[in-house]
């Protein structure tokens, strides 16, 4: 069922009342993949009434306080994505385009969500129950943080919005536990995974340098994050304690991951896989169709990417479900009266990091001197695709299903490094899993770029690029390689991108027509080099492309450069005759095709 929006859904469900109100960015769709969904339903099931508001009107009452006050606490979230990202482009420019929106017009989800919601809740109801932030945006800004909109360090989220916590990380078990404490009346400032403000700081905690400090000395932020991030892990990680002007935040340690009966229980719920009724009037939002036929399998990711906010929201352990209830719920999809035989995604952030962990790090916590895959596999994580093989397996003869699409992206060096199940695990996924294409994110191929987004290098690119062509071919289809690639980042150079169009051209035998330009989401590594200008780790001077010319120029030269492409696949590949080049000449007139095929 659908989580109350209206007084008309509490009267029929004879609620007088409501314990929590959930406030988001987004519309409200109910579905596995939004985190308004899970908390809200995670909180019904251990018997709280809860009821969700979805864009409110920031102009007057009438929407914050259609569902009254909660007994328990506001949630307020910006949405799926931090409001900031979700509304902007790389380049700054206000996106015209939302799928999480009804209508698909971004009109209805203002920058800097969480603050300007806790701001309406606090104009609207004077003394009222505790105002609880949560999210991506209020892990990704939880301390204080650079902020590439407004080009300035600015305080934690919790002091902006005068939030009485903030919740951090996917955030269920945390929420429960603050739930049971609010209803009893116990102090709240022991749970895991919670921000609060305070007028000291919190013994036996770490402390972090002051958000004046910071925010006046790159340096100074450096020594601050780099502190911030060595504690992160749930086994070893202690709480901090940072003056934010004439006060503390206080940061409690994250919470424990969830375990594998918890992983199926949270995503064992009764989710609709749809928008509510009230947003729908306002047209369909585009995101229900990627996420309506897709399973999510597992969380987290050990691939610590520098510019990637996934480690620093959803943690760097991955946590599995159980095959029962992967297969539950793709049988539950099968039945929808809509369903045409394709389940979209069987994945997580990495579709193969599913069903292996580092039993090192589970015993005593992540590595602080190491990656688990930076520069190289470690050889503790072992990776073992078996599991996720034989998934697969059974989803293929689960009735009603023609296809199960591993649609999230592959990591080729996880593949590479499992020596028995790998490469039998890719003619799997190729054979059975694709639908066209398959996608992969080498980012980059220079060695010093490559070093900065803690990527590995293209050696263990080009092997599985083989395997994937050999593959493709025995299995008599037409399917080809996506590549996520990313002008921009911190330590790329304008040379260094005529680099990687060399290499796109001459060993991936492609012209990239997707180029993401660098985002400096909040808290992530890639953001503090693009702040400080300066290596993190020995500090060193770091080039950094900060104006907008000069970004749009080293994404043009991949995605503009289509002449010298051609010429170069032309050089490449003589046998292949239908290749040409197709710049003008001074011998030819003729204008060049504008509508080439995709390579």
């Amino acid at each position: 069922m659908f989580l109350p929006a209206t007084p008309e859904e509490l009267r029929t469900l004879g609620w007088a009342g409501l314990d929590v109100i959930l406030v988001t960015g987004d519309s409200y769709i109910d579905s596995p993949f939004v985190g308004v969904s899970l908390i809200g339903h995670w909180l019904v099931q251990a018997g709280y009434r809860v009821g969700v508001i979805s864009q409110p009107d920031l102009d007057s009452s009438a929407d914050i306080g259609r569902l009254g006050e909660p007994a328990l606490f506001w949630g307020v979230t910006g949405g799926c994505i931090d409001s900031l990202i979700a509304n902007r482009t790389a380049a700054g420019k206000r996106r015209r385009e939302d799928d999480y929106t009804a209508g698909g017009i971004n009109c209805r989800r203002p920058d800097r969500a969480v603050i300007a919601y806790a701001n309406l809740i606090r104009h609207h109801f004077k003394a009222t129950a505790p105002i609880v932030l949560g999210g991506v945006e209020a892990s990704l800004r939880r301390i204080a943080h650079y902020d590439a909109w407004s080009n300035r360090v600015r305080r934690s989220v919790l002091i902006d919005a005068k939030a009485d916590l903030l919740v951090y990380g996917m955030g269920e078990r945390t929420v429960l536990e603050l739930a049971e404490r609010l209803r009893d009346r116990l102090p709240v400032t022991e749970v895991r995974g919670v921000c609060y403000a305070a007028t000291e700081p919190k013994p036996g905690t770490v402390e972090l340098a002051s958000y004046t400090a910071a925010a006046g000395d790159p340096a100074a932020f450096r020594e601050m994050f780099l502190a911030f991030a060595r504690n992160q892990d749930p086994l070893t990680g202690q709480g901090l304690s940072q003056r934010q002007d004439t006060r503390w935040l206080i940061h409690n340690p994250p919470q424990l991951p969830l375990t594998e009966p918890e992983m199926d229980a949270v995503y064992g719920m009764d989710f609709e896989r749809a928008l509510h009724p009230r947003d729908r009037r306002r047209g369909p939002a585009r995101a229900v169709e990627t996420i309506r036929f897709a399973i999510p399998t597992h969380r987290g990711c050990y691939g610590e990417c520098s510019f990637c906010a996934i480690a620093v929201h959803e943690g760097r352990t991955v946590s599995s479900r159980s095959e029962e209830s992967i297969l539950h719920e793709a049988e539950l999809i099968a039945g929808l009266p809509d369903f045409k035989g394709y389940i979209l995604d069987v994945g997580g952030p990495t579709a193969n990091m599913y069903g292996f962990e580092c039993a090192k790090k589970l015993r005593r916590g992540a590595c602080l001197d190491r990656r688990c895959l930076y520069p190289s596999v470690c050889e503790s994580l072992r990776p073992d695709h078996d599991r996720q093989r034989r998934l697969l397996a059974k989803l293929r003869r689960t009735p009603g299903v023609k296809q199960a699409i591993v649609a999230s992206g592959i990591r080729p060096d996880l593949v590479l490094a499992d020596r028995k199940q790998g490469i039998p695990y890719l003619r799997d996924v190729v054979r059975h899993h694709t639908s066209g294409q398959m996608k992969i994110a080498p980012e980059h191929s220079e060695e010093r770029v490559l070093r900065c987004m803690g990527k590995p290098s293209r050696e263990s690119l080009l092997p599985f690029c083989e395997h994937f062509r050999r593959l493709t071919a025995e299995a008599g289809k037409e399917q080809f390689l996506t590549y996520y690639l990313i002008a921009a980042h911190p330590g790329c150079t304008e040379a260094d991108m005529e680099q990687l169009r060399r290499f796109a051209a001459r060993d991936l035998s492609i012209r990239p027509e997707q180029v993401q330009l660098f985002t400096p989401a909040p808290s992530t590594l890639a953001t503090l080099m693009y702040h400080t200008e300066r290596d993190p780790f020995s500090g060193r001077p770091l080039f950094v492309e900060k104006t907008a010319a000069g970004r749009e120029r080293q994404k043009n030269i991949l995605v503009a450069k289509a002449g010298r492409f051609r010429y170069e696949m032309a050089v490449s590949h003589q046998t292949q005759k239908e290749v040409r080049p197709w710049a003008r000449t001074k011998t030819s007139r003729k204008k060049p095709r504008r509508n080439l095929p995709k390579r």
